[in-house]
Order: structure tokens, then C-alpha cells, then sequence
């Protein structure tokens, strides 16, 4: 009884949006027809890294679907560099009317010629969404004329040509050609990408994260996992010091001192005075930043950027010993290695073996308390403190990322995270000692998302202890963001011998070339091993080398191809780009971009090169989907309302 009052109570309440059969059985023929739509395009971006220009280009581009489309309307009728125009022209409509307008003889006629062919590739990129989405995704006015010229069926071929030519005529004779363009192009980069997954590390090494960000926060529909570099930045907002530290370090190793003092605010000054002074007689060469445009520097700011660089970088291992010494849980004992330095002989003992240091000029650190911060430099860790804590812009940022964000996602039968899950040799998941409880595989990943998202939002009343967590997160061998048995920053700072550099991954990378692996990853996270994939980044792809994304037949696609500038030398490419549409799977790699200003100008898109194409039998459609599962449960429920209509229990209106 009580389950059948519950179901009377619910159909009344879902009655108040339907008052009629009439209203009801409109909206089950709506929801059986979305349904039988193919699914929408996902694509999928992983390690980022702050590189926003080849971002903006992949989302401009819809992860090359517009150059598909464009081809397959015009390949046969309308030459390459005519396509590449048109293509162009899509991707960055403001700046490229402005080239065009200065380029072609004829205006009104290039007008028209281009309004036509972009209401076809219209066409064809919005073929797949209802005529109402389509409508709703025409932000920049004209929606009317839009959706009557995607949607006529005026008469036969030359009413509805002779209907087309009145409309786009008007439009070129109201001076509206160019909006109108604009308005046309953001549709179909809107329409060609139903929803975007980015699989971690938004942040470090690139310039502008902060651009990246906004781009996310301002799209139609994301998720994200979260990465370790993202993790290191959400624990130094809300104040973690060796989180702090961290990513000030890695700031200045990658020459972008400006993201943390002009994009968030962030008062660098005390410390880059007091690097100054300590290091004045330092040429800090091993800490020299990594420069991309050596134009844009001289040696005077590549040395400054140094000096800051070792000033950090000391009192990260400071801090860092610190922690680990609170927490023996953590298991890092031998990260230690501030006391492990003799200098006046020059070598460090690592893991009971000497070895000889590149450097000993270190004027801050006590051989009789190294790991003490000095005054000066406690001072300098308040004042960043209380400045990563207090950046508005920062905030709403880390915040956003916080909200959007979880460890993994399970999304359309696929399971995206950014690294691992920790395993054993043996192929069985890691037991790991997590505050206080013995967890593994899935449950190990729900205590992390659901402790970390506690933290960022008390972040005011976390004591430091706790907080200490986001930073085990970024380096701990046991995290599932890190996944290696040790950072070997230290190392690769300070010691001359490069076998002391490498950092051991977890069994998990080499096991997961197994399918049998990736099946039971998938069955722990009750997925159907036949249907669905694993998505990773992390690590990245060493392409050049013969090193191939994907993994277990198909079942793991790794999608870290060195998205960041600082890879590519070692992957041989840009990243990857994949894409899950109605027809399957597609894995591009990516060649470098090279500017917006030659995308623009020389009409370079970011090459790409099909790795696979995993097609299904049948075409998936949108009740195929988990929003296809979620109508499907709608329309159920419409129907026993449709009953209760028809058998006089509920009052039409």
C-alpha cells in the first residue's frame, strides 16, 4: 500500500506539468523521437597543461569534425584551399571576415557564395539534435531566419533556392552579412560538440590555465577528472604550503612567473628580493627556466627567474620534510634528503648509496636543522599564504574546478581518470592505508573524491594536518593522481648520475596492456567489459619511440600525447584528440599548432592523423546514452500517468 500511495503521489505531482492526455502523450512522442536521434559527439582532452591557443583551436574545430563535414559536402565541388577558407573561417569568424573583406574583388558575391555554404554545413553538423536544441543554440541572434533556412521545405529544389536567395539577398542588403557569418559559425562549432571531457591537469607549464578555465567554465556541457597538477593547485588555495611552494617552483621552472602576478594576483616580490640577495653570487644555472620563444627574454630575466627557482625550490624540500616527518602514514621516509647531504665533501646518500652533488651553494639551510625554515623565508610562506588564500580570481577558479570536478567519471558506459588505480604486481588492486581505513580500487577513489571535495569546501576550518592531504595526494606513491614510486625533483636538481632521475611507475601501467586487467578494472566500477573503455592521460605517449595510446585491444586509450610545449620533443606530437560519436570511436594525434595568427592567416589547422577508428554495428543513438536511460525512465512514467488520466483517477485540466 504504501508503495502504491507513493506512486499516486508522484504521478499527482507530475500531473501539475501535464494536465492532459493531450499534454502527455505530446511530450511521450517528443521524448520517444529524442531518443532515436544518434547521440551527440563527445571529445575527449587530457593534460592541457595551460596551453590555451591549441585549445581554443581543437574546440574551434570541433576535434576536426568541421574539416570531416566540410569535406564530405564539398570535397568533389569546391577546391582544398577553398575549403581550408571556409574551415578558417568557421573557426575565428571575426578575424578572418576582416582578411576576406581586404582580399576579394567581389564582395557581395563572396557573401553569398559563403552564406550558402555555411547554412549547409549548418545543416549537416545539426542533422543529429532536435529542431528546439538547435534553436536554442543560436546565441547570437538571427534565431528566426536560422532555423527557417536549416529547416524550409518551401516547394521543390528551386522554390526553396529561389526562397534561399530572398532571405541571404536581404541579409547582404541590411549590411548584416558579417554578423550573420558569425552568428552561422558559432553555431555549427557549437553544434559539433555535444559535450567535452577533460581527463586532469589543466594547470602548470603552459602560460594562461586561467584562459583554460574560462574557456570550460563558459561551455555548454563538461565534466572533468581531476589531475595531480590540479590537485597541487587546489591545495596551495587553500593554503597548503608545500602545495605553495610546489606550484610557485614549477611556475618558475617554466618561465610563468606572470600566472601567479598578473593572472591571479599573487605578490611574488618578497620572494624574488630575498632570492636576490641570497643568491646574488649564484648563477643559479641549474635552475635556469625553460624558455620557448627566446625572443621574448633576456639572460637578465632568464638569471632573475633562477635566483627565485632555488630560492623556492629550498624551501619546498624544507616544507616538504617537514610533512612527511608529521606523517609517518605517509610512508616517504625516503624523500628525506636535506640531511642526507654532506657538503663539504659534495655528495648525498641515497638510499645507502653516495652520490655526487652538482651543487652546493645552499646558504639557507642549517646543516644542524635542514629542515627549518629560516626567518625570512617563514615570513615569505605567510605573505604567499595568505595571498593563494585570498585571490579572488584564484578562488572562483579552483572552486569551479572543485564543483566540476571528481577523481573519475563514469560517463556513456567509459571510465575517465587521469592516472591509475593502484595495483599490485600481481595484478590485484592495492590495499592502501587512507585516514585510518585499509581501502582499494573503487573505494579508495570514492574516500579521495568525497575527501577532497570536504576539504576545498571548509577549507577555512581545515586544520593543517588535514590539509597535508592534498598534498600527499600530488606526490604520494600510493595516490591514483601520481602514480610512480617517487618524485625525484630532488634528484634531478641536484645529482649528477641520471640513473638516480627515473621514477618507477605502478604496476598498473604495464599490466593494463593486459585485457583481462582492463576488464576487471571495468567490472570494479560496474561497467560492461564489453562495451566500455578506460580513458587515461598522465603519461605522455612517447609516439616517436613506437609507443602506441592504445592498450589491451582497444579497451585502454591513453590520450597524453604532449599537449604541452615542453613534450613534444619527446612524444613527436601534440596530444590526442579522441571522439565518441554515433559511429564509434575515432583517436587523432595531433602535430604541433603553431599561432592563431598562421591558423588565421595561412589557414594551418592542427594536423591530425587518425590512430583508430572503432566503429560499432549499428549506429548509436541517443537511447544508447545515459540521458537516452534517463528519458526512457521519463516516458515510463509518463505512460502510468497517461493511464491514471485514462482510468478517471486524476482530473484533467
Amino acid at each position: 500500500m504504501e508503495n502504491e500511495y507513493d506512486e499516486e503521489k508522484y504521478l499527482k505531482l507530475l500531473s501539475k506539468e501535464y494536465k492532459n492526455i493531450n499534454e502527455v502523450a505530446e511530450e511521450i512522442i517528443n521524448l520517444q523521437a529524442i531518443i532515436n536521434l544518434p547521440k551527440g559527439t563527445e571529445i575527449f582532452l587530457s593534460d592541457i597543461h595551460g596551453e590555451y591557443e591549441p585549445f581554443e583551436h581543437i574546440l574551434n574545430n570541433g576535434g576536426g569534425i568541421i574539416k570531416s563535414k566540410i569535406d564530405d559536402l564539398y570535397e568533389n565541388t569546391i577546391t582544398k584551399k577553398e575549403r581550408a577558407t571556409l574551415a578558417t573561417l568557421i573557426y575565428y569568424p571575426e578575424e578572418k571576415l576582416k582578411l576576406m573583406k581586404k582580399e576579394v574583388e567581389d564582395l557581395n558575391e563572396w557573401y553569398n557564395i559563403t552564406l550558402y555554404r555555411l547554412v549547409e554545413v549548418a545543416k549537416k553538423v545539426s542533422s543529429k539534435y532536435t529542431r528546439s536544441k538547435v534553436r536554442k543554440a543560436i546565441t547570437n541572434g538571427f534565431e528566426y531566419v536560422i532555423d527557417e533556412l536549416l529547416n524550409s521545405q518551401t516547394g521543390n529544389e528551386k522554390d526553396k533556392e529561389r526562397y534561399y536567395k530572398a532571405i541571404i539577398k536581404t541579409i547582404i542588403e541590411l549590411d548584416q552579412a558579417d554578423s550573420f557569418i558569425i552568428a552561422l559559425s558559432n553555431l555549427i562549432k557549437r553544434m559539433a560538440i555535444d559535450h567535452l571531457h577533460i581527463i586532469g591537469d589543466v594547470y602548470d607549464r603552459g602560460q594562461h590555465p586561467d584562459l583554460v578555465i574560462e574557456r570550460i567554465k563558459n561551455f555548454h556541457s563538461v565534466d572533468m577528472q581531476w589531475g595531480n597538477h590540479d590537485i597541487s593547485w587546489m591545495g596551495a588555495t587553500c593554503g597548503n604550503k608545500a602545495n605553495i611552494a610546489t606550484v610557485i617552483r614549477i611556475c618558475a621552472r617554466y618561465n610563468n612567473i606572470a600566472i601567479l602576478e598578473d593572472g591571479y594576483g599573487i605578490n611574488i616580490r618578497p620572494l624574488a628580493t630575498f632570492a636576490m640577495e641570497k643568491y646574488k653570487n649564484d648563477d643559479c644555472i641549474n635552475f635556469m627556466p625553460k624558455v620557448y620563444d627566446e625572443s621574448k627574454y633576456d639572460d637578465s630575466d632568464k638569471t632573475s627567474i633562477a635566483k627565485i627557482h632555488k630560492a623556492i625550490t629550498i624551501i619546498q624540500f624544507k616544507i616538504e620534510g617537514q610533512v612527511i616527518k608529521k606523517h609517518p602514514e605517509y610512508h616517504m621516509e625516503n624523500r628525506l634528503l636535506l640531511d642526507k647531504m654532506n657538503l663539504k665533501k659534495g655528495y648525498v646518500v641515497i638510499d645507502g648509496e653516495k652520490y655526487e652533488l652538482n651543487d652546493i651553494n645552499f646558504p639557507t639551510i642549517d646543516p644542524e636543522n635542514p629542515y627549518e625554515l629560516t626567518t625570512e623565508e617563514n615570513e615569505i610562506m605567510e605573505r604567499l599564504c595568505d595571498s593563494f588564500k585570498h585571490s579572488p580570481k584564484l578562488n572562483d577558479h579552483i572552486s569551479f574546478l572543485c564543483q566540476k570536478g571528481e577523481v573519475y567519471t563514469i560517463f556513456n558506459s567509459n571510465l575517465l581518470f587521469h592516472a591509475c588505480i593502484p595495483m599490485e604486481d600481481n595484478g590485484e588492486f592495492k590495499e592502501v592505508e587512507f585516514l585510518g581505513k585499509r581501502v582499494k580500487g573503487k573505494q579508495y577513489l570514492d574516500r579521495i573524491n568525497e575527501k577532497i571535495k570536504e576539504i576545498y569546501f571548509n577549507r577555512d576550518n581545515i586544520d593543517e594536518d588535514t590539509l597535508d592531504i592534498m598534498w600527499y595526494l600530488w606526490i604520494s606513491p600510493d595516490s591514483p593522481f601520481f602514480g610512480r614510486d617517487k618524485m625525484a625533483t630532488f634528484e634531478s636538481y641536484f645529482v649528477k648520475n641520471e640513473e638516480t632521475h627515473k621514477e618507477a611507475k605502478n604496476p598498473y601501467y604495464y599490466l593494463t596492456s593486459r585485457e583481462d586487467i582492463c576488464n576487471k578494472i571495468l567490472r570494479e566500477f560496474g561497467l560492461d567489459e564489453n562495451e566500455s573503455h578506460i580513458v587515461n592521460g598522465h603519461i605522455p605517449v612517447k609516439a616517436k619511440d613506437g609507443e602506441s595510446p592504445i592498450r589491451a585491444n582497444g579497451k585502454l586509450l591513453v590520450i597524453d600525447g604532449g599537449f604541452a610545449k615542453s613534450y613534444q620533443k619527446k612524444t613527436g606530437n601534440a596530444g590526442y584528440v579522441l571522439t565518441y560519436n554515433s559511429n564509434g570511436l575515432l583517436l587523432n594525434q595531433n602535430k604541433p599548432f603553431e599561432s592563431v595568427e598562421k591558423a588565421i592567416v595561412e589557414e594551418k589547422d592542427i594536423i591530425s592523423e587518425l590512430i583508430v577508428k572503432k566503429t560499432g554495428i549499428t549506429r548509436k543513438t541517443v537511447g544508447d546514452t545515459d540521458i537516452g536511460k534517463k528519458l526512457k525512465n521519463e516516458i515510463k512514467d509518463l505512460q502510468e500517468l497517461l493511464k491514471f488520466y485514462k482510468s478517471g483517477k486524476l482530473k484533467q485540466i
